[in-house]
């Protein structure tokens, strides 16, 4: 059994929702054993509200919250977060471990995915998919995929924010893995 627990954090996106489990035993007032399950930004396309039943619980979130704060500052450029299970489809989870795979700083293009997790040809619109039901925008960095002509395509969050993300990054441009 496990409790959802959720926080906001102020971010240059916006206010991040930040929402976890945490198993019953542990309590939601403590950030030892919090799994983080969506990491949302205003107006993203997919993304989660508070739900009744959830409850608030900053003091869950601190590590994470200290390590966004550490990336948009530029001080960090990677996370060590732990993640919920269970969440998306196979094919899904193929996906988003290839999109943490991306190195920091550098972008790749939706057909490079598609041929990582064996989805040639029309597979790149599903793997597109996929990226796109990321639940936890720039833990996992979904920003980092761009289009094979170099162009800004597709994020949940705005393409606003995936040009101030690859901004903060360094990598607005076009780089191999």
């Amino acid at each position: 059994m496990t409790t959802t627990v959720y926080a906001r954090v102020e971010s240059p996106l916006g206010e991040l929702l930040l929402v976890g489990e945490v198993p019953a035993a542990d309590g939601p007032d403590t950030a030892e054993g919090v799994r983080l399950r969506s990491l949302s930004v205003p107006g993203q396309k997919g993304g989660v509200a508070v739900q009744d039943g959830w409850r608030h619980a900053f003091e869950a979130f601190t590590d994470v919250a200290r390590q966004l704060e550490a990336y948009f500052a530029g001080r960090s450029t990677r996370f060590d977060v732990p993640v919920a299970e269970g969440l998306g489809t196979e094919f899904q989870r193929r996906v988003w471990a290839v999109l943490e795979s991306i190195p920091y700083g550098s972008t790749v293009s939706y057909g490079e995915v598609a041929a990582q997790v064996g989805a040639s040809g029309a597979g790149v619109r599903a793997v597109g998919t996929a990226i796109g039901r990321n639940p936890l925008l720039v833990v996992r960095p979904c920003h980092r995929v761009i289009g094979a002509d170099g162009a800004l395509r597709g994020y949940a969050g705005g393409l606003e924010r995936k040009k101030l993300l690859l901004g903060i990054e360094g990598g607005a441009g076009r780089s191999e893995p």
